[in-house]
């Protein structure tokens, strides 16, 4: 996750809390079930909120918690399999609730079972038998089974703030807001709902070749989080909030995988327990409850409750309801619930329904709380071809119509297959109010900025300004540095655009620019570097030249770049002409030409000196450059200046190739390097997941040390992806390379096993990267005499076989927002003036 979901939505929550005045609503009961012969806990029983759909299963100690309304009497109902249910009602201002269960003996399916506190086993276990024979049947259910599958679905995120009842205090400004609460049908609490987005596809399915496509019909979205481009929000929230096939090893939400109920791993990792025999809600027959939960609460892992049809021999599954353990190692989580259920087709498939999926969230525990909620209704199943022949044959796996982002409401009140409360469709309207008081607008306007990172000049806006985060920065050579700068939208040209800055180092006393102008042959909604590009560009620009020193996610200009572990003098001044065009595809194929005149210009610390003692204050190239990268379902949120990955699931590989042939235009070196990137991230199911980086290169001509191969040096003390902690910039070069980078995140493997230590929920992560290089004696300016010297300030350090490695083990989720890591050097630790080890930290919001 990418962090920017949970950045923007936290953010919008403080936001809120800080702006409106309630308070915490809602009362929570503690429930302890104990066996009425021995007094032992009875573990795993269901409870029920009579009348309503709310529900809870306690632990292996018979504990639970259920949400009841604040006023009146409420009645709880009790049930496991080997006991006589309970029902009770409990009165207002009750908390804490004892309750003894009688044991029976049931009989199901020839089976006797009667509970007791006898040790769990996994082996002649009726419950877990029953399970295994729901995931073998499987197969028989699946509707993908089918050459073909078309259906329509409805999905609606709703937002907003959860548990609340105005105060005293909004008789004033805030005196609307009694108009737009509503109550909600899950937890019963009073909640504000602040942001509503909904999508209308039609999902359309092939199983040989196999192929599947999504067409979005309509798409929009209300409320505070406007403030984001809305492809990006959708993207950050569909992966968060992903559709589960219980029949999978692992569920993916939330950017975590968790182990599923019908794993491979499940007898394992769950306990199961067949606990009750209900009657379906439909009235056609009954239904087995089977109830699981996971031997370490603190694991990725449900609670929860699978209802089979009796006696049926596909072991048809008709609903699923699902919650986590209290104590599971997941951030600003209180609540988590999911519930499905499915119909039966003619041809025996099960056909999803209602997926339902519920979180209440916050910051910090006892602080203004928040709900979000993903509602999908489907329809409209068929089994049949689709109508539109070509659809398999469009590229991309999302198509999405022009009139989607443009609907009308009438278009709306049509399509849906849910309806949606009066309040979350005045939406726009409360809004309105809220930007109204002028304390709520100006935290917006900040929390705009903040987010994107530019300054809007109008509304709507042509210019804006920005980033805001280069304003002012230092380094060594230039000493203090300003910078002003902005870019363009769509509402002065959806296919013309500009951005530009300028900047003055107070050092070298030097001015900086770049300007660049671009024609897009797409039309963008606002700004140019929206998915998909396709476009040419001219850039023009003369500024610093960091050697050995290039943030892939960050602008090198970041104020928080400015604190170093030590100086970097190793920069020159670089004037560049640049074309070029790119090509991005659906399919996330993307090529990219590019034409660039380049002139590296000395500073007073990088001088170009010859071995004879010759020397020239500056060098021409002209560089021709093609780069192929691929990234199959690659999912990233789209900002004005770069693209951040949301998740590192999809594999992206990069081939790049750059020639400037000698003499032509002025070009005083041949120039011809190829490299090659591949990434991908490997899960564990619940256990974490690996990111792994390899990298090759090789420089075929004769080049100046500018141009040869180097490690990425990090000088400053936070983790920067796809950088070396401990190196100094250029202490290795080659024209050769092979590197890797492996990052093993552990989600607490081990913490979690340890009594007490599992409570602060903290994750292990552990990295090891390494990087190995060549230099031939064709680009050693020591065997060739007229390649400049290396700077009498880098300590170049030859390679002899040896890669240079390093490795990190660090705590992440401290405090649930930063990551720190211990680095070590492990080889060439006796080069003077090199850092051996050292301490980084990085911000990281996760779930």
């Amino acid at each position: 996750m990418n962090r920017i979901l949970q950045i923007v939505r936290l953010l919008a929550a403080v936001l809120c809390a800080l702006a409106l005045p309630v308070s915490v609503y809602g009362r929570s009961v503690a429930i302890e079930a104990v066996d009425s012969v021995s007094g032992d806990g009875v573990p795993y029983v269901a409870v029920y909120l009579t009348g309503t759909p709310r529900g809870a299963l306690a632990d292996e100690d018979g504990r639970a918690r259920i949400e009841v309304p604040d006023h009146g009497v409420s009645r709880l109902e009790l049930s496991a399999m080997g006991y006589e249910k309970k029902s009770f009602p409990v009165n207002p201002g009750v908390t804490a609730v004892r309750v003894p269960m009688r044991p029976v003996g049931v009989a199901l399916d020839e089976v006797v079972v009667r509970r007791g506190r006898e040790h769990y086993s996994k082996k002649n276990n009726p419950a877990v038998d029953f399970m295994e024979r729901i995931r073998a049947g499987g197969d028989v259910t699946d509707p993908r089974r089918n050459d073909y599958l078309s259906y329509t679905k409805h999905e609606r995120l709703a937002f907003g703030l959860n548990g609340l009842h105005l105060t005293d205090s909004t008789q004033g400004q805030f005196a609307f807001l009694k108009e737009h609460v509503d109550t909600s049908d899950v937890t019963g609490k009073q909640v504000l709902p602040l942001s509503v987005k909904e999508k209308v596809s039609e999902i359309v399915y092939r199983r040989e070749p196999r192929d599947e496509k999504e067409l979005i019909r309509g798409i929009r979205q209300h409320g505070v989080d406007e403030i984001v481009d809305l492809n990006s929000m959708q993207t950050l929230l569909e992966d968060a909030f992903r559709e589960i096939d219980l029949y999978d090893n692992d569920i993916n939400i939330l950017q975590n995988r968790f182990v599923s109920p019908l794993s491979r791993i499940a007898p394992d990792f769950y306990k199961f327990y067949l606990t009750d025999t209900i009657a379906d809600y439909d009235g056609a027959g009954r239904l087995v409850e089977l109830s699981f939960a996971p031997r370490n609460p603190a694991s990725f892992g449900f609670t929860g409750r699978l209802y089979v049809e009796e006696g049926d021999s596909t072991m048809f599954v008709r609903r699923l309801l699902m919650n986590v353990p209290a104590s599971i190692n997941l951030n600003f989580i209180e609540k988590l619930q999911i519930s499905q259920s499915f119909t039966r087709a003619a041809d025996g498939s099960r056909l999803k329904e209602i997926d339902d999926f519920y979180i209440e969230l916050a910051i910090i525990k006892g602080t203004q709380g928040m709900y979000a909620r993903r509602t999908t209704a489907y329809g409209d199943y068929s089994f049949e071809p689709p109508a539109e022949k070509d659809i398999f044959s469009r590229p991309g796996s999302v198509l999405t119509d022009t009139r989607a982002y443009s609907r009308s409401d009438d278009y709306w009140e049509e399509a849906r297959m849910m309806a949606v409360s009066s309040n979350e469709k005045r939406i726009d309207a409360l809004m309105r109010q809220l930007r109204s008081v002028p304390l709520y607008y100006y935290s917006e306007k900040a929390l705009k900025i903040l987010v994107g990172g530019y300054v809007r000049t109008g509304n709507p806006s042509k210019f804006d300004i920005g980033p805001v985060n280069t304003f002012f920065s230092g380094n060594t050579l230039e000493g203090f540095r300003l910078r002003a700068g902005g870019m363009t939208t769509a509402n002065l040209s959806n296919r013309w655009f500009a951005r530009g800055y300028a900047a003055y180092g107070f050092r070298d006393k030097k001015l900086k620019y770049g300007a660049e102008v671009e024609y897009s042959f797409n039309e963008k909604r606002y700004h140019s570097r929206e998915f998909p590009v396709h476009s040419l560009r001219f850039t023009q620009r003369y500024d610093v030249d960091q050697l050995g020193q290039h943030y892939l996610f960050t602008n090198q200009d970041n104020v928080f770049l400015a604190l170093k572990r030590q100086k970097n003098e190793l920069m020159t001044y670089l004037r560049e002409s640049r074309l070029e065009y790119t090509l991005e595809m659906a399919n996330n194929l993307s090529v990219n030409l590019s034409g660039s005149f380049q002139r590296q210009e000395e500073s007073k610390y990088v001088k170009f000196m010859l071995p004879d003692g010759g020397s020239f204050s500056h060098y021409n190239e002209m560089v021709f450059g093609i780069q192929l990268r691929y990234a199959p379902g690659e999912k990233f949120f789209q900002t004005k200046t770069s693209r951040i990955p949301v998740n590192q699931d999809a594999p992206v590989i990069v081939l790049s190739h750059s020639y400037a042939p000698g003499g032509f235009l002025g070009s005083r070196f041949c120039v011809n390097r190829t490299e090659l990137s591949v990434q991908k991230r490997f899960w564990f199911s619940a256990f974490g997941f690996a990111d792994v980086l390899v990298k090759g290169g090789h420089v075929w001509s004769r080049v100046p040390f500018p141009a040869l191969l180097t490690p990425n040096a990090n000088l400053s003390y936070t983790i920067q992806p796809e950088s070396y902690a401990l190196l100094t910039p250029m202490e290795f070069m080659g024209d050769s390379f092979a590197s890797w980078d492996v990052t093993y995140w552990a989600n607490g493997a081990l913490f979690n096993l340890i009594p007490l230590v599992k409570k602060l929920k903290l994750r292990e992560v552990v990295a090891f990267r390494g990087w190995w290089g060549h230099l031939s004696d064709r680009n050693d300016p020591q065997h060739t005499r007229w390649l400049p010297l290396f700077p009498e300030h880098v300590n170049y350090t030859p390679m002899h076989g040896r890669p240079y490695m390093e490795i990190s083990a660090g705590i992440d989720n401290l405090f649930k927002c930063l990551r720190v890591d211990y680095v070590w050097r492990l080889n060439y630790r006796d080069v003077p003036g090199r850092d051996r080890s050292g301490l980084r930290v990085a911000l990281h919001l996760t779930f």
